[in-house]
């Protein structure tokens, strides 16, 4: 057996261009393949901040696969570990600045916050008063540090429009004091009532205090106030520690007013969400955002990295100041405190686009090129092929046009002729049966071709081993699986051709136990002989595996949880308990809406959710019939499931 690690000596890049799916409308992002120290290829999602990107277009085919003609090998004159940029990202000229990019950066962090029991109560009407009253006294403290920090700032600001800039933040504090003391009162409480602040209260009041002071963590010594400058830039480092919560009660008062009717006056909350929402306070929000980039213009890079990790350390005390919130009430978040544990829960996923960057065809696609192209250098008739690298470029090509024509003339024609105006069941699963027959006569075309003869099975666990993930998704699938409390069965439904390449994406991260249900290739003397054992290549496939392990695992009741991101996913999606769709696949949307099925957001799905609970006693997690539910991130996911604790 001879060994094909070497082929990997050249760079090799995908270019692949993806509009962003979080409020970035312009924003292009790349996903690089690219030679790394060690000579294998290393996958590399630019840019790293927050934000779970996906094509516009149809994600569930392999179209990443299939379009072959992106896939390029690098200069063989690249030097080891060197990256080239094939593409630069366009990037929205707001988002240069500081606190754009910080925030843009903590969108994670901003999804566990919104998904906290005090906040999924707020919002749906239903916390209980002493929790609300409780919330307020424990704010109070906050503000009235907030009001602090303010006057220790302005003090040091040594520009005149700062400071007049930061009086006015500090006059807008005292005016939301007293509009906490009008809540009280409105609500029956005491405003003059002695509280103690909590532990996580006070955390952030200590750390707020001492980094006004000039304590600042994340730098390696406190700041020494002897000059102006040095003062300013203790100001700007105030700044960068309370500028994550306004913008944070900002982002929340949004999504909680777009779930308030705005005809409905019952609701007890109404006038706290529409505080947050007005256009007043976002105003206070940008205000302490503009101040922080004018603060930090003249500041050297290490200084702005001590702001960032100060803006990431306030955004992480804020969340823990909302988990902390005491609540007694039944509450459908996290959703692993309110499950029966005398149910057996079961979380299932599928792999490609769901779980990772890039598809995996696309990966197998060109570790068969670069076979081709090591052979060819070679030159040695014991290896295992001999076709060129450029006509394995062509057949890629081919197969991948083919691919990409047929999909459409699929799907167009199993779409009924008139859209259903209640959700169909039956005539979903016969229009997926004309899914089904082609993803198998497309898989069979790949066997035929012979194209991936050849790869070595240790270049494809490597090349597993450095698959990008999305952002959350590693961290999500660690933490369930050493939740011993919640005793989770997991399990990866895929189409991938080698259930290889899965497993070795996942050891990498430690997670050897997770349940792989995929096709694999066929190996002679660990060298694929080209052909598949077809065992998951349609969505009737993954329904059948999907209802064979509930039916194999389960002996008594169970709740079961599916996570999925295109067509194929849709029967096992709509027989979960709870099917949730991760990114924004149209042909996803617009298969499954033409059947009726309906997509809403998790976040208002647990609002009214909430609200149900509220009036009854069931605990029982199933979605109505026809209902999936939609997230951008596996933040959000992770949210629903663990909560923050388990962040």
């Amino acid at each position: 057996m001879r060994c094909c690690c070497c082929f990997f000596s050249n760079s090799i890049r995908i270019a692949s261009s993806i509009s962003s799916s979080l409020q970035r409308p312009r924003l292009t992002r790349f996903i690089i393949i690219n030679k790394s120290n060690d000579g294998f290829i290393d996958l590399v999602k630019k840019p790293s901040f927050y934000a779970r990107s996906h094509s516009s277009d149809p994600r569930d085919h392999r179209q990443t696969f299939l379009a072959s003609s992106s896939l390029s090998s690098s200069s063989s004159s690249a030097s080891s570990g060197a990256m080239r940029v094939v593409a630069a990202a366009a990037t929205e000229a707001e988002d240069e600045r500081v606190a754009r990019r910080f925030w843009n950066k903590c969108r994670r962090e901003s999804a566990v916050a919104m998904y906290t029991p005090f906040v999924v109560c707020l919002a749906s009407g239903t916390l209980e008063m002493e929790a609300f009253r409780n919330y307020l006294a424990q704010d109070v403290h906050f503000l009235t540090a907030f009001a602090q920090a303010y006057e220790l700032a302005e003090e040091c600001a040594d520009d005149d429009d700062a400071k007049v800039v930061i009086c006015e933040l500090r006059k807008a504090v005292v005016v939301e004091l007293k509009m906490h003391d009008s809540f009280m009162k409105e609500w029956g409480f005491d405003p003059e009532a002695e509280t103690t602040s909590n532990s996580a209260t006070k955390k952030y009041i200590d750390f707020l205090l001492a980094t006004a002071s000039g304590k600042v963590e994340g730098g390696k010594a406190p700041v020494k106030i002897a000059t102006p400058f040095e003062k300013t830039k203790v100001a700007a480092y105030t700044l960068g520690a309370m500028t994550p919560c306004m913008r944070l009660y900002a982002f929340l008062g949004k999504e909680l007013q777009a779930l308030v009717d705005p005809d409905d006056i019952s609701h007890p909350f109404r006038r706290w969400i529409d505080n947050y929402s007005s256009d007043d306070f976002e105003a206070s929000a940008q205000k302490t955002e503009d101040l922080l980039d004018k603060l930090s213009v003249s500041l050297t890079g290490e200084e702005l990295g001590v702001i960032e990790k100060l803006y990431q350390q306030a955004m992480k005390l804020e969340i823990e100041f909302f988990s902390a919130q005491p609540i007694t009430q039944k509450t459908v978040v996290p959703l692993f405190r309110m499950h029966d544990h005398a149910q057996k829960l079961f979380i299932f996923s599928d792999f490609d686009l769901t779980c990772t960057v890039h598809d995996s065809s696309a990966i197998l696609a060109e570790v068969a090129i670069l076979t081709a192209q090591k052979v060819s250098h070679d030159n040695d008739d014991n290896l295992p092929s001999k076709r060129s690298s450029a006509d394995l470029r062509m057949i890629w090509d081919s197969l991948s046009k083919q691919y990409a024509e047929e999909y459409e003339q699929c799907l167009q024609s199993a779409l009924p002729s008139v859209k259903e105006e209640e959700f169909n069941y039956n005539g979903l699963c016969e229009a997926l049966v004309l899914v089904s027959d082609f993803e198998k006569r497309a898989n069979s075309r790949v066997v035929e071709s012979g194209v991936l003869k050849g790869i070595s099975l240790e270049d494809i666990k490597r090349a597993g081993e450095l698959l990008k993930l999305q952002d959350g998704c590693l961290g999500f699938f660690q933490n369930i699986v050493k939740n011993e409390k919640l005793g989770a069965n997991v399990h990866l439904l895929s189409y991938c051709w080698c259930g290889d390449l899965i497993r070795s994406s996942f050891s990498s991260g430690g997670l050897d136990t997770i349940n792989v249900h995929a096709n694999e290739l066929n190996y002679e003397d660990s060298i694929s002989t080209g052909t598949i054992v077809n065992m998951m290549e349609s969505p009737r496939d993954k329904f059948q595996a999907f209802e064979e392990i509930l039916k194999k695992k389960n002996d008594g009741s169970s709740l079961s949880v599916y996570i999925g991101d295109s067509v194929g996913d849709l029967l096992c999606l709509l027989q979960a308990d709870i099917g949730i769709v991760i990114g924004s696949s149209l042909s996803l949307r617009r298969l499954a809406s033409h059947f009726g099925v309906s997509f809403v957001p998790l976040f208002s799905g647990l609002v009214k959710r909430q609200k149900e609970f509220a009036v009854s006693d069931g605990t029982t997690w199933k979605a109505p019939s026809g209902v999936l539910y939609t997230v951008s991130t596996w933040a959000e996911i992770h949210a629903f499931i663990l909560g923050f604790e388990n962040h």
